[in-house]
């Protein structure tokens, strides 16, 4: 069984701009390589960065969430988590790995990394990831 994955925004908006290693690391997600989670908290918040950051139309905001929809199991979270307190949006994307009983956090951010691992669900860069997917530390 493939391993599931929750992608943190950081990772998302990369893979929609860049064709880097988020990009790399989603496309497993989207090719069914692994298994996607995502939440609410992390769609809205992307939504927002594409627009503001990317200056991307509503339109074409739609078309990528759309197709990051296609292939991430969406879970519902409570919003309860306080494990990262100068950012309530990183807590966020520990609880969906949580609720969405992932293995790995993907992401960029540095106080998410900073925790190394979060009841036993590890968290590291797109480059640790596919360092670990490449080297057949992650189930397919």
């Amino acid at each position: 069984m493939p391993a599931t994955i929750v992608f943190d925004t950081n990772i998302l908006f990369s893979a929609a701009g860049w064709r880097g290693n988020p990009y790399r690391c989603v496309d497993l997600a989207r090719t069914r390589q692994v298994q996607a989670v995502t939440c609410d908290a992390i769609i809205d918040e992307l939504a927002e960065k594409l627009a503001l950051k990317l200056r991307m139309m509503p339109d074409h905001v739609n078309e990528v969430l759309a197709d990051y929809l296609s292939f991430h199991q969406v879970v519902e979270i409570p919003g309860v988590l306080a494990a990262v307190p100068r950012d309530p949006d990183d807590n966020a994307v520990l609880e969906c790995a949580q609720v969405g009983s992932a293995q790995s956090v993907v992401s960029g951010d540095r106080d998410l990394l900073s925790i190394g691992n979060f009841q036993g669900i590890d968290i590291v860069t797109a480059s640790e990831f596919l360092h670990r997917w490449e080297a057949g530390q992650i189930p397919k």
